[in-house]
């Protein structure tokens, strides 16, 4: 279970965003350049498909969307569809299109990431991409993030203001069970929140037979409502409140990012 000091930074996000729960982001539709672009990333882990509904992400981007859009750009990606993500924020933010997005352009994106397995390893590899833009993000999330091959899913980029990490150590697959900051002072870990399941399980009985025997402990993370339910708090906080983010021209440059 989740320990309750861990959960403390979430109890105050929560409790920072009730008084505006009734309120949604003030964007405009992408591309304009009169409120802050709001764009929300999600990626699939595994081989799943970006619309099985089956799976926990799927269906929180579709509430997000039917609240959010089309004030917001809200989109899941397949894990391997990392580029096709990333082109997408670039499309959204180049509103002037003279060739090269300006400052202002970047610092009025409001970008929020994040992914389960392989999807949270490329949650952190888009956030890393994006620091290579001089783009920032407001927050990453990672539940039971398994590193994909040529990325490292433990170290969040100086551009990132927040980052979350949802994780279970059990079975013959489990998540990365701590995340820390490039630039501490850039980026505020909300904390390495771990799950166990041995004495809470989850049937995630809509699941494939092969996942809930060979990936249980990795599969009940993802059917966990518990989990989920920290997630998508944590995304509709950040989409209301204003965050301080490191603007373009101080994100740090990619060679001075901590091994």
């Amino acid at each position: 279970m989740l320990s309750s000091f861990r959960v403390l930074p979430l109890i105050l996000s929560l409790l920072l965003v009730s008084g505006e729960a009734s309120s949604k982001p003030g964007a405009t539709p992408a591309g304009g350049s009169s409120a802050p672009t709001v764009i929300v990333i999600g990626f699939v882990g595994g081989f799943v498909h970006h619309d099985d509904g089956v799976h926990a992400e799927v269906q929180l981007i579709r509430r997000l969307q039917e609240e959010y859009a089309p004030s917001a750009y809200v989109q899941l990606f397949e894990n391997h569809r990392g580029k096709d993500a990333h082109q997408a924020i670039l499309h959204l933010l180049h509103s002037n299109r003279q060739g090269t997005l300006s400052s202002e352009e970047k610092q009025n994106a409001r970008i929020i990431i994040f992914g389960h397995s392989w999807g949270a390893s490329e949650t952190v590899e888009l956030a890393r991409q994006l620091e290579k833009d001089g783009i920032p993000v407001v927050l990453t999330i990672q539940v039971d993030s398994v590193s994909k091959i040529g990325e490292n899913d433990a170290i969040i980029p100086a551009n990132v203001a927040q980052a979350a990490n949802f994780y279970q150590l059990d079975g013959m697959l489990h998540g990365q069970p701590k995340i820390r900051a490039a630039n501490p002072v850039r980026t505020h870990i909300l904390g390495n929140f771990r799950s166990d399941y041995k004495s809470k399980p989850f049937s995630c009985g809509q699941y494939p037979w092969w996942d809930r025997v060979f990936m249980k402990p990795h599969i009940q993370i993802e059917c966990d409502p518990a989990v989920w339910s920290q997630v998508e708090s944590l995304i509709r906080s950040n989409l209301s409140l204003e965050v301080q983010l490191p603007r373009a021209g101080e994100i740090d440059s990619p060679a001075s990012r901590l091994k």
